[in-house]
């Protein structure tokens, strides 16, 4: 049975992709918290998932070679409907899943259980789940210890994100600064500059367009003395220069 979208789709589909993570190479950070999963609960396989269009692609995995599947026999993709773990002791008992090609197949998935990665505006963006290929019947303790520890590895998956963009988002930012500290070439006339595209506009565009400073308009005292003098008067001119 194939999940149905949740609500939120096209927002969380674009908060997915502004981590710019999927399709990146392995990464130690991720391969860890899968390793780790794998081996406190006791799985040949583990899996960070991200849920994307029409896929589902693995961030990081242990005991599968496969590096995605279609979104369609996902079982994340039911999970990223919900907040809570979701459990599935026996896949071949469970109606939504026992025609799955991923349970009469390779891997031959019977237990199931994954932790939504849930970003800070609620979006799921795919699970750290466990997989078995053995019947998993669970005591009401030992589904609540896995539960915990799963949610507690998801929480820390969702902060390497979060810093792993805002690092993306620092480096691009000094990018930008150091375009602004380049020599920039500028008409002698009317002062506008030439941007990266080849046109000219005025500095204050350029700025507003490589920074996030804003403008404020004034005269200096210099221009103030220069040009407004006979119009203003010396002495209000002086004035408005101590000012």
């Amino acid at each position: 049975m194939t999940a149905p979208l949740p609500p939120n789709e096209t927002k969380r589909l674009a908060a997915l992709h502004r981590y710019q993570i999927l399709d990146t190479p392995a990464e130690q950070g991720f391969d860890d918290f899968a390793f780790l999963a794998s081996k406190l609960c006791g799985t040949p396989i583990a899996l960070m998932t991200l849920v994307d269009t029409d896929r589902q692609w693995f961030k990081a995995r242990v005991g599968l070679a496969a590096t995605q599947t279609p979104r369609e026999h996902a079982f994340c993709a039911h999970a990223i409907l919900g907040t809570e773990v979701m459990v599935i002791q026996d896949a071949t008992a469970d109606e939504r899943f026992a025609q799955n090609p991923l349970v009469t197949s390779e891997p031959h998935i019977r237990f199931y259980a994954g932790a939504p990665l849930i970003d800070v505006e609620g979006n799921g963006l795919g699970t750290l789940c466990v997989i078995d290929r053995e019947r998993r019947p669970l005591t009401t303790e030992q589904s609540q210890t896995l539960q915990t520890l799963l949610q507690t590895l998801a929480r820390q998956i969702i902060s390497q994100l979060e810093f792993r963009r805002t690092a993306a988002d620092l480096a691009e930012a000094l990018g930008e600064l150091k375009t602004l500290q380049g020599m920039l070439p500028i008409c002698a006339h009317c002062k506008d500059v030439r941007n990266d595209t080849g046109y000219w506009e005025s500095v204050e565009s350029y700025v507003e367009a490589h920074s996030e400073a804003d403008f404020s308009h004034g005269i200096c005292p210099i221009c103030l003395k220069l040009h407004y003098a006979d119009m203003l008067g010396g002495k209000q001119v002086d004035a408005m220069q101590k000012e």
